[in-house]
């Protein structure tokens, strides 16, 4: 089975893919394109690390970070190994041939480009990462390389979806505090908890930033368990691991 990667024309002109599990070499619970070296065999990741890069942009350097559910972002000009990557949930490059990677079971990537600029952003979006600014954070360090706001078009990937995603009342009611208008995110559950719509959450944020293009793939990974890995599932199942997938984009070598 092949590697597959779920584009969106907004990001047509930038190398990208939305990868899941499909196509790679792990096996048992963690079967398929596992990203995550903390989880399965280091020579399995690799190779899933390998074909998930050559899926997107053949010939590509990865860079991912240490993802620590923050709103800190990292700009990258020149690869660092694995061993010395940064502790941070978001990159920007306007480097061709660097691929910018992160990592998800359930939170939401996002990736972001300034097609006029020559400029690529790429996010974890937990629930953490956006109620504290890691979309407005890239956006930031995107501009700082040259890019503007407004051509700025940024992509929310594969999430746990509404339906999915079940919280209690102090989890609510901390979105409340931060806006009345949050609101619109939760909608009633059992008693003491609601569902909270996180892909629309981190969309709206990007709205609200005043870029130029938002869009969502709609894509739940609880759901959806031969297409993606979930952290929540696994849990709710008492399974050992959980598996990542990744979320890349990147610019092709000028010729």
């Amino acid at each position: 089975m092949s590697v597959a990667a779920l584009t969106h024309p907004l990001l047509a002109t930038a190398a990208h893919g939305f990868l899941g599990r499909r196509g790679g070499v792990s096996t048992g619970d963690l079967a398929g394109l596992n990203v995550s070296y903390s989880e399965d065999d280091s020579a399995l990741t690799s190779e899933n690390r390998r074909r998930a890069v050559e899926a997107v942009l053949p010939g590509g350097i990865l860079q991912t970070c240490y993802q620590i559910h923050s709103p800190d972002v990292v700009t990258v000009t020149q690869p660092w190994t694995d061993a010395d990557r940064p502790k941070a949930d978001a990159l920007v490059t306007d480097r061709p041939g660097i691929v910018l990677g992160v990592l998800t079971a359930d939170c939401a990537p996002i990736l972001f480009h300034d097609a006029q600029a020559g400029i690529v952003g790429a996010a974890h979006a937990g629930w953490k990462g956006a109620f504290t600014g890691v979309s407005e954070a890239t956006l930031t360090a995107m501009e700082a390389l040259g890019a503007r706001r407004e051509n700025i078009a940024a992509v929310v990937g594969p999430c746990i979806a509404q339906k999915s995603y079940e919280v209690d009342t102090a989890f609510e009611a901390r979105f409340l505090e931060q806006s009345p208008e949050n609101e619109r995110f939760f909608r009633a559950g059992r008693g003491g908890h609601a569902w909270f719509d996180l892909e629309g959450y981190a969309a709206s944020r990007l709205r609200d930033a005043g870029i130029g293009k938002v869009g969502m793939l709609g894509q739940d990974t609880y759901a959806q368990e031969q297409r993606f890995y979930s952290y929540r599932r696994a849990t709710h199942r008492a399974e050992p691991g959980y598996g990542r997938q990744i979320s890349l984009i990147g610019l092709a070598a000028r010729q």
